[in-house]
């Protein structure tokens, strides 16, 4: 038996691929992805139309969906998170049918509990043999974990594995098992590796980011989650790397040895695990190539699927594990809810992730970001967006101030104690509208073009066109 096709036409031929079909892709490439690009060109010229795309994830770099869009090939979208690019489209209201935006949790409990069918699955792979074991730890294209992949290979109708570099057969360490891969494609590539980093993946130097990640820090610290046994999860971004440089040097004051970080891995992480502040890494998606290479090379440094990671459908997740998450925000809003989906002028440009997953799940859920951007207050009286419920959330951190969530009064006792700059949201509010004055309102239609699904899979928002 050999499952090895000549062709990404052959695969579609093979799987039947036809009219009205869902069709899921994985993004771990991220902006170097080629897969998606590369099979909806082929199903393009082969006539095939009404295709709903389920990525776990749109970049800039998948900018020729809008294309097909316009040409009714694809004619649906779900994903988790979306890039500005086709995000300033899809705000427009250039798809008929509104996204579905679902949290990386979500995404992978809906495929397990039937209510997100997949009819065909293709497997961005950079490693595998004839048969479809691959991994993501190996070859020139090398991406690291492949854990948002597991779902769509376990449940689609048929899973097509694409791979630059197929090995003698079995593959060893492999991600997916051949018993999930009905078809192997050999292409001359699946993307570059290169454009898988995430965010800055560098300590910011800016002072007021230094700022918010010093208070932080001092957050974690008084709250009284940092202790042995400490978990951890952080973002690339400048500011949240700070907050882990500044949260390892109390550990390091403290003799503190943490339990585990998690999420999406940088080489920060990867060097706080190899110097003995964590035991274990869990990384469902690496966003730099040290993180690649520490999780092909360090048995501690584990590689783990959405469902393990995020997932509300099962029997419990990594996230409800976790002490301490460290988040972003485009906006806040009096109530603590969160956007990440649109800036501020309501153009989509991102997306839930793992945001509403982990604020549910951990212990401390804390949002960083500067009290303006853009000359815009961070602080409105309602989100644009409602990425992540205010009840998760537990504490705003911005260069100006800290607001707790009054439901969390003991840790606004604490902080206080603790002499740290403790503020009503509402105060911080004021002060951001002093400098900038109250922003006009943002105006936009009546179409929905985005349904926002929370991580059980109920409507938590929904996004109306720009105008």
């Amino acid at each position: 038996m050999n499952k090895l096709l000549a062709s990404v036409k052959e695969a579609i031929e093979k799987t039947g691929l036809k009219d009205g079909m869902t069709i899921s892709f994985h993004h771990h490439m991220r902006n170097g992805d080629y897969v998606l690009n590369m099979v909806l060109a082929e199903a393009a010229a082969m006539g095939i139309k009404n295709l709903t795309v389920n990525a776990s994830s749109i970049f800039d770099v998948h900018e020729p969906i809008i294309e097909h869009i316009k040409n009714k090939v694809v004619t649906g979208l779900e994903c988790n998170y979306m890039g500005g690019k086709v995000g300033k489209a899809i705000s427009e209201g250039i798809l008929e049918k509104p996204v579905v935006f679902r949290s990386h949790g979500g995404r992978a409990g809906d495929m397990e509990n039937g209510s997100s069918k997949i009819d065909i699955a293709f497997i961005a792979a950079p490693c595998a043999d004839h048969m479809g074991n691959c991994s993501g730890k190996y070859g020139p294209s090398a991406c690291g974990s492949l854990g948002y992949a597991f779902s769509d290979a376990m449940h689609a109708k048929k899973t097509v594995v694409l791979t630059d570099h197929l090995v003698p057969y079995p593959l060893k360490d492999s991600s997916i098992a051949e018993g999930y891969i009905d078809y192997v494609v050999e292409v001359e590539q699946i993307g570059d590796p290169t454009r898988i980093v995430s965010g800055t993946t560098k300590i910011t130097r800016d002072p007021v980011g230094l700022r918010i990640a010093a208070l932080a820090a001092k957050v974690v610290k008084h709250s009284g989650y940092l202790k042995d046994g400490f978990s951890f999860q952080t973002g690339a971004g400048g500011a949240s790397l700070a907050v882990a440089k500044y949260v390892e040097e109390m550990m390091e004051k403290d003799h503190i040895k943490g339990s585990f970080c998690m999420g999406g891995i940088t080489g920060y992480l990867v060097d706080m695990a190899n110097k003995g502040y964590f035991e274990t890494i869990l990384d469902v998606q690496c966003f730099d190539l040290k993180a690649i290479e520490s999780i092909r090379e360090n048995p501690k440094h584990q590689e783990i699927s959405a469902m393990r990671y995020a997932s509300p459908a099962a029997k419990s997740a990594a996230v409800d594990s976790l002490d301490v998450v460290i988040l972003g925000a485009t906006q806040v809003d009096t109530d603590f809810n969160v956007n990440v989906h649109t800036d501020s002028n309501g153009y989509i440009m991102g997306g839930s992730g793992g945001h509403c997953d982990t604020a549910a799940g951990a212990k401390l859920a804390i949002v960083v970001a500067p009290l303006i951007r853009a000359r815009l207050p961070l602080i409105v009286d309602h989100v644009l967006c409602k990425s992540t419920p205010g009840d998760t959330i537990d504490v705003i951190v911005t260069q100006r101030g800290i607001a707790v969530n009054p439901k969390r009064a003991e840790l606004k006792e604490k902080l206080v104690k603790a002499g740290l700059p403790v503020k009503d949201i509402s105060e911080l509010k004021a002060i951001a509208e002093e400098i900038t004055g109250v922003p006009k309102e943002i105006k936009r239609g009546d179409r929905v073009v985005a349904n926002v699904l929370y991580r059980d899979g109920t409507l938590l928002d929904t996004i109306k066109n720009t105008i």
